[in-house]
């Protein structure tokens, strides 16, 4: 957890230095307060001596206002202090996920990465305001009351040096054993997130289907483990109650036993023992505190981890100390093997191709056969496993990974837009675009009717995850905001699947237009999406099975004449 307080800038780091030393104020009018009465009633009371009861009355009553204005603003500060520090560290965190490859992001998972970013952040912050209020007051309250009884009574005072050993030894045995707990309750929450996320983003096919009640078990299953894991963490810590209860009455036992003896025999006065017990219940009272301490410290030690382990994992995507400027937007493939992680398998085996700039290279294939894989290698979102990528005749590991991102535009195969409005989504391919680069990209995407259409036009709004536009829309929007980045590489992941077929071609032919300059690379699962490329490659389990032309792949490639034959009918073979 130490690690994490280098988050804590600024205001916070004043108001994390003053929070314990207003605390410390706290603390001595606390200890004060005991000896004050004792005085009262050993001086006071037992002389008759009136004003001297109104004197110390008065020093009580102005440290009792001393301490509340002190433990007020301890509690401001601790509050400012740890509210900062989850700030910073939610901060950091999403810094650093954003740095991360696609590869880092499939081990953490989304629904783990959420939780630590939300639910570990919480229980840090909690432990910081406690470790400012009680992590201080408890010790110094348990030492400064041990020091003042000791001081009232050195024989008396010896029944602590058996009382809190004992407690101190049951607070590490409990925290040794309820930390794995709190780390595996943690998980529990990440498994419920992941139900919960599924859920709700695949309503549609759980109501389509009519699998509520499948849903409901899988998610009743992730709440019950939960739930039983959160009351075994809790039963592991909550033996520290009964077991601090009984110590500290049968040190009240004795200190009364004890200590009435002593006011017997004259060795004590009456005042001090009741001043004792006083200290003696701020002290129980600390070790309640440390109780509660280590029940939270427990659980932000496990969040704490969590959170470090993002921090630690390091991108397996990063530029090298010198890099190498472009200005040729040929692709070059030679000899690229790809798999996903160390224990799968090949998803791309020997792939070998070029592309001039300029040049149009459509990419077919049956269902999971790598075409998405294979332009994923490009932009560097995932690395090849082996053989190289040129661009410009240049290795894209030699190239920062910001420049060759600026000059790749990519329409991946989900369609991904955000909440805001069609002129905000269409500005996350150039945030300086102006109306014309907007009307235009909008036109080419053959996006500008529809989006005319709509009563606020650009201003029109874009729900999450663009749930308030059909798919065919989503996909025009999606291009848009591609092509008005005018990229020198531009990808087209299967990204015109819900147009028909008339918007299609018109979609084509302007992206034709538009990128004669740059490299286009279209994955199509209708052949007519590529008939017309320049170069046609043909993938096949991973694997090239032939590149050409549309003519010369259907006279001597199986796999793409049975899928124009299929898509086409058999005439398409009569114009060959």
């Amino acid at each position: 957890m130490i690690k994490l307080l280098k988050y804590l800038k600024g205001s916070a780091i004043i108001c994390a230095i003053l929070a314990p030393i207003t605390m410390c104020l706290e603390v001595a009018m606390d200890l004060l307060q005991p000896t004050l009465l004792s005085s009262i009633i050993d001086v006071g009371v037992a002389n008759g001596d009136l004003n001297y009861v109104l004197s110390a009355g008065i020093k009580m009553v102005i440290a009792a206002i001393i301490g509340l204005v002190a433990g007020s603003a301890c509690s401001f500060f601790a509050a400012v202090a740890s509210m900062k520090l989850g700030e910073g560290v939610r901060e950091g965190l999403f810094e650093k996920i954003q740095t991360l490859s696609f590869l880092e992001l499939d081990k953490l998972k989304t629904s783990s990465l959420i939780t630590r970013l939300t639910n570990d952040v919480t229980q840090l912050q909690m432990m910081m305001n406690m470790a400012l209020r009680m992590m201080v007051r408890a010790p110094l309250t348990a030492i400064g009351g041990l020091i003042m009884a000791t001081i009232l009574s050195p024989k008396l005072a010896s029944i602590f040096l058996i009382a809190l050993p004992i407690i101190l030894v049951s607070i590490m045995f409990i925290i040794k054993k309820s930390l794995p707990l709190f780390t595996s309750v943690q998980e529990k929450i990440d498994n419920i997130n992941t139900v919960m996320r599924e859920s709700i983003l695949g309503v549609k096919v759980i109501k389509a289907f009519a699998i509520e009640s499948t849903q409901g078990e899988r998610f009743n299953e992730a709440n019950d483990n939960l739930t039983n894991e959160s009351i075994a963490s809790q039963n592991m810590n909550l033996i520290l109650w009964p077991i601090a209860t009984l110590i500290m009455n049968l040190t009240v036992v004795a200190v009364l036993w004890f200590g009435g003896n002593m006011v017997n025999v004259g060795d004590l006065e009456i005042g001090k023992i009741m001043a004792f017990i006083n200290y003696l219940l701020q002290i129980m009272g600390s070790v309640v505190m440390v109780i509660n301490i280590m029940l939270t410290f427990s659980r932000a030690k496990a969040s704490a981890n969590r959170i470090n382990d993002v921090f630690k994992t390091e991108t397996s995507i990063k530029d090298k100390e010198e890099t190498v400027e472009v200005n040729n937007f040929d692709i070059e493939f030679k000899e690229v093997y790809f798999r996903y992680n160390e224990h799968s398998e090949n998803v791309l085996e020997g792939i070998s191709f070029k592309a001039k700039q300029g040049e149009t290279i459509g990419i077919i294939g049956s269902t999971g056969c790598g075409k998405s894989s294979f332009v994923n290698l490009i932009p560097r979102l995932y690395d090849a496993t082996e053989g190289e990528i040129l661009i410009g005749g240049v290795n894209i590991k030699d190239i920062s990974i910001r420049q060759l991102r600026e000059n790749i535009g990519i329409v991946l195969q989900e369609n991904i837009l955000f909440g805001g409005t069609i002129e905000s989504n269409l500005k996350f391919g150039n945030a300086n675009a102006n109306e014309e680069d907007i009307n235009s990209s909008a036109i080419d995407a053959q996006a500008y009717e529809f989006i005319m259409s709509k009563d606020g036009k650009y201003q029109s709004e874009v729900e999450q995850r663009g749930k308030n536009l059909s798919g065919g829309q989503k996909q025009r929007l999606s291009i848009a905001r591609t092509l008005i980045r005018n990229p020198k590489i531009f990808i087209m992941d299967d990204s015109s699947s819900a147009l028909d077929m008339a918007t299609e071609a018109k979609l084509q032919n302007s992206i034709k237009n538009r990128m004669k300059e740059s490299t286009v690379l279209v994955i199509a699962q209708r052949i007519s999406g590529v008939m017309d490329a320049d170069k046609i490659i043909v993938m096949d389990d991973g694997k090239i099975s032939d590149i050409g032309k549309h003519d010369e792949l259907l006279k001597r490639n199986e796999i793409y004449r049975s899928i124009a034959v299929s898509q086409l009918g058999e005439e398409v073979l009569k114009v060959v």
